[in-house]
C-alpha cells in the first residue's frame, strides 16, 4: 500500500506541475496577445491617409502625362489606358453614378443600375480623355485635409505660373481604402452638377431619355482609334 508520505509526496510533485503549466500557458497567451497587438499596429500604420491616397493617384496621373514618349500621338490609346487604370484603382465610379441619379437610383434594378454606371464610367472616361492634351505642367499643391469618420475631403491647388486652381477631392472609405466619389473644381462640385443636369433630363423627358444622351455623347467624344 501507499504510504502517506508518498501520497503527499505525489501530490506536491503535481502541483509543481501544475504550476509550471499554468505558467507556460500564461506566457504562451502573453505571446499571442502580443502578436494580435502588433498586427493591429502594424495594419493601422500600413493604412493610407486620404491624403496619401491622393498623392499616390495624382503623381501616377502626372507620371503618364509627363511622359514625353506617350505624348506620341500614335500611342494617344496606351496612354488613356494607363490613365484609366490608375484613375479606375481610386474612383468609385458606381458611388458617383448612384450620386448623380439621388432618388432615380433606388428605382431601378440591379441590371439597370449596372447599365448606368457603365455608362457613366465611359461618359466620365471620355469627357477627362478629351482634356488631356490640355495639360500644361501644372504642379499640385496639397492645402488641407479633413475627416470626419469614414469621410475625408483632401483640398489641393493646381497651380500654373497663369492661374491657380482648387480642387478638392471627397473620399469614402471601403474596406480601408479611400475611394474618391466626388470632385469639387472651383467651388463647383461636379456630381452635384451632373445631378442637376441628369434631374431635368429625366423631368423633361425620361430616365430612358437620359440614356440616350449619355450614349449619343460618349459617341461624340470617343477617341479616335490609333
Amino acid at each position: 500500500m501507499t504510504s502517506k508520505r508518498e501520497m503527499e509526496k505525489s501530490r506536491g510533485n503535481d502541483d509543481g506541475f501544475n504550476d509550471v503549466k499554468g505558467l507556460f500557458l500564461r506566457a504562451l497567451m502573453s505571446v499571442v496577445v502580443l502578436i494580435f497587438l502588433m498586427g493591429e499596429v502594424r495594419g493601422a500604420m500600413m493604412q493610407e491617409s486620404p491624403t496619401e491616397a491622393m498623392k499616390q493617384t495624382i503623381n501616377g496621373v502626372l507620371a503618364i502625362l509627363n511622359d514625353e514618349e506617350m505624348k506620341n500621338p500614335e500611342r494617344q490609346r496606351e496612354r488613356l489606358a494607363k490613365l484609366e487604370e490608375v484613375l479606375g484603382k481610386r474612383f468609385d465610379y458606381a458611388e458617383m453614378a448612384k450620386r448623380t441619379l439621388a432618388r432615380h437610383w433606388k428605382k431601378l434594378d440591379q441590371e439597370q443600375k449596372d447599365e448606368f454606371v457603365n455608362l457613366f464610367h465611359d461618359f466620365l472616361s471620355n469627357s477627362y480623355a478629351g482634356n488631356v492634351d490640355g495639360y500644361s505642367g501644372e504642379q499640385v499643391q496639397y492645402l488641407k485635409e479633413r475627416l470626419k469618420g469614414n469621410f475625408a475631403e483632401v483640398q489641393t491647388k493646381a497651380v500654373s505660373p497663369k492661374m491657380a486652381v482648387p480642387i478638392y477631392y471627397r473620399l469614402l472609405k471601403k474596406k480601408n481604402a479611400w475611394w474618391v466619389y466626388d470632385v469639387v473644381i472651383n467651388g463647383v462640385s461636379l456630381m452635384k452638377n451632373y445631378r442637376g443636369q441628369f434631374s431635368r433630363i429625366i423631368k423633361s423627358s425620361s430616365y430612358e431619355g437620359l440614356l440616350e444622351k449619355l450614349r449619343s455623347k460618349v459617341e461624340e467624344n470617343a477617341s479616335p482609334s490609333s
